[in-house]
């Protein structure tokens, strides 16, 4: 059941999106749980890292961590689907943080076996909540304009970037001032809080998922996913394979330049560049349907790496880098769109972890990719195929969007006249 939005204007703003019923407590509850999402990856790694004194077993405890959470993210959201938040988010949020707590007490003691770590990390990624993909179902039924809508992913998508700034400069603290294991006890207290937190609001009751016994209508009217979802999928698999593949460019294309201090500004110029662009993305009252957003979006990023494979200097590739995060989040927040406008209401929170997954998996296998094609590979010639693959979906995905004769647009998808 959709609740009512503010007023219409010619250009809602961010205020209008916080301003409606139920808008503020939700999103600050559910960004509370999701800093874990931003403490807990680092803490694991230096947690184990320092109980068993091995990278190859901190590795390995993230990898199926990682592993575990990025497969399983699509039966977890389908899940609140069929259920609802309130029902489903709490039998993953508690025994998530009980295993999060038993890792900090695990590696707290030196004598834990390597493979109980890894066992306990594969369980605790299993059961991580989804707490994005639930917000971004709650925006949707939250508000019944699209303006408004769209303001509000992009707010989410920019929050969302600061929390993964945040959270490993939290966890820099408690090490400092505590332990690493104490970072992964913060974070099962930060996700269970915020989840408990986000199911107590109101547009938890019917937001998502109560009415998903009744007959599903995606875009095409007959109940089956059309190209939209497996568009936004695919751009967001492409997203993710360039972020990651460019993260670890950036180190060695520091390294080779003896400037091994100019990765943190190039990572910072990315996400300060990505939170510039989604903002002014969401400010926009734009009439170019979701899809041409995307495709434009994920073209722009693609472009910048080849560039700035080229740079001559390490400083000079901050600035590629602030200038390409400002095709990220409107990227990632199109895809989430795009994702929602192409599914049924019963199925919002599965499009969403859909998008999600595509880009974590993207993210994860072009990191590997990327390190075993620097040293083999010119460095100029690994960036620009860093940026091959978001080219390439974009004009794949552009195609069936875009305007052709005897056929109108409505709502951004095309009908038949």
């Amino acid at each position: 059941m959709s609740v009512t939005s503010p007023a219409h204007s010619p250009a809602p703003t961010y205020a209008a999106v916080l301003r409606a019923p139920h808008a503020r407590r939700t999103f600050g509850a559910a960004l509370l749980g999701r800093l874990s999402y931003g403490t807990a990856p680092l803490s694991l790694i230096l947690s184990v890292k320092a109980s068993t004194g091995s990278y190859a077993v901190a590795g390995t405890a993230m990898a199926a961590f990682g592993l575990t959470g990025v497969l399983l993210s699509p039966a977890r959201a389908a899940l609140v689907d069929r259920f609802g938040p309130r029902r489903a988010l709490v039998p993953l949020a508690v025994p998530y943080a009980l295993l999060l707590t038993a890792l900090a007490v695990a590696t707290a003691r030196p004598a834990t076996p390597a493979f109980a770590l890894v066992v306990l990390a594969s369980c605790a990624g299993a059961l991580t909540p989804p707490l994005g993909p639930v917000t971004r179902a709650l925006w949707s039924a939250m508000l019944s304009d699209r303006e408004l809508l769209r303001r509000a992913y992009s707010l989410d998508t920019v929050a969302e970037e600061l929390l993964f700034v945040t959270g490993p400069l939290l966890v820099g603290l408690l090490v400092r001032y505590a332990s690493a294991p104490a970072g992964l006890a913060v974070s099962a207290g930060l996700v269970l809080t915020g989840t408990l937190a986000l199911v107590a609001s109101p547009a938890a009751r019917g937001g998502t998922g109560e009415r998903a016994s009744a007959p599903e209508r995606t875009a095409d009217g007959r109940g089956v996913p059309g190209p939209g979802l497996l568009g936004a999928v695919g751009v967001a698999a492409a997203v993710g394979v360039c972020l990651g593949a460019v993260e670890l460019l950036v180190i060695a294309f520091a390294d080779a330049h003896h400037r091994p201090g100019s990765v943190p500004w190039a990572m910072a110029a990315l996400s300060a560049g990505s939170a510039v662009g989604g903002l002014v993305y969401g400010a926009v009252s734009w009439r170019i349907p979701t899809g041409v957003r995307l495709s434009a979006s994920a073209l722009g990023l693609g472009a910048v790496p080849a560039a700035a494979g080229l740079s001559p200097h390490p400083y000079a590739l901050v600035g590629w880098m602030a200038l390409g995060g400002l095709f990220v989040a409107p990227a990632i927040t199109s895809a989430y769109l795009l994702a929602d406008e192409s599914v049924g209401e019963g199925r919002r929170t599965r499009a969403g972890a859909w998008v999600n997954t595509a880009f974590n998996a993207g993210t994860t296998a072009a990191t590997a990719a990327a390190g075993l094609a620097v040293g083999r590979l010119p460095l100029p010639l690994c960036f620009a195929l860093a940026g091959l693959a978001p080219v390439l979906t974009a004009v794949v995905t552009l195609v069936p969007v875009l305007p052709r004769p005897g056929r109108r647009s409505v709502g951004g998808a095309e009908q038949v006249q």
